[in-house]
């Protein structure tokens, strides 16, 4: 059978060497901007208490949030030896490398900042912000495979993909074994998925819904699906306890949702929360 290779070239637009636009780099600015229009749209219909200012307040310190706490939590939660051998590394941003989970902490901490510089509920900051982060993460993902990189596990399916980057430089492609595309998995499973359930939430329950159950609801929904779909993906760091890192952050994910809803299982009694 022969396989498609996935030979994309990562960049829109190439300046010189590894200088340019990419399409991962795009990823994250179309996932902004998305955001900004998502919580202006939701403030003109009436389904949010942010104004524009806040909104943009809000984009401002995720946009920093995402980016600080990406890098970090990358450099930290999967390359520490390297961060250790060259503390400086944590700037190379054209050498890739950004952890979905650290962009969790870095959106938690643009929450509280936002919340507190607004003088709104961290909650509904939250809740607001757990409708657009699928978008980010489903073309995150569509730009992981784009870069060929993050491949799957080794398999026959009829839909597999042979990634030159898994193989030695230099080998040719009748000797590079195909691989479950797992980007476009995760696509689906950490993006498309859970922004629908929660869209659907969020559109069935209304302002009625206790702030905060929603973004466990998210949390527990993304965890869930995040650790399903690393049963596809070739593991890019060593195994924590056997298990691949993605899984064993993502429980971190899966008891903070678990508790988010059992702490906001009542609904409140008045005023912000």
């Amino acid at each position: 059978m022969a396989y498609w290779i996935n030979n994309l070239d990562p960049f829109v637009l190439r300046f010189h060497g590894e200088w340019g636009i990419r399409y991962y780099g795009l990823a994250y600015a179309a996932a902004f901007a998305a955001a900004y229009g998502v919580l202006h749209y939701l403030h003109r219909k009436g389904r949010s208490p942010l104004d524009g200012n806040a909104i943009h307040t809000v984009v401002l310190y995720v946009i920093i949030g995402v980016l600080i706490g990406g890098r970090l939590g990358y450099m930290v939660l999967y390359d520490t030896h390297f961060l250790w051998k060259d503390p400086l590394a944590v700037f190379k941003v054209w050498q890739g490398g950004m952890s979905s989970h650290g962009g969790f902490i870095g959106a938690l901490a643009a929450c509280c900042l936002a919340a507190r510089k607004t003088k709104s509920s961290f909650w509904q900051i939250s809740d607001l912000l757990c409708l657009v982060a699928p978008i980010g993460l489903f073309l995150g993902r569509v730009a992981n495979f784009i870069n060929g990189e993050l491949w799957g596990r080794v398999s026959n399916a009829p839909w597999a993909v042979i990634f030159p980057r898994s193989a030695p430089p230099g080998t040719p492609a009748e000797l590079i074994a195909p691989r479950h595309p797992s980007q476009l998995y995760e696509a689906s499973l950490e993006g498309l998925l859970p922004g629908l359930f929660i869209w659907w939430r969020f559109y069935r329950a209304g302002s009625a819904r206790t702030p905060g159950r929603l973004t466990g609801e998210f949390l527990l929904a993304y965890a869930l699906l995040r650790i399903f779909g690393e049963q596809f993906r070739e593991p890019d760091a060593s195994l924590i306890f056997g298990l691949s890192r993605g899984v064993f952050y993502s429980l971190f994910l899966l008891a903070t949702g678990i508790i988010i809803l059992i702490l906001r299982s009542r609904k409140p009694k008045g005023g912000n929360s």
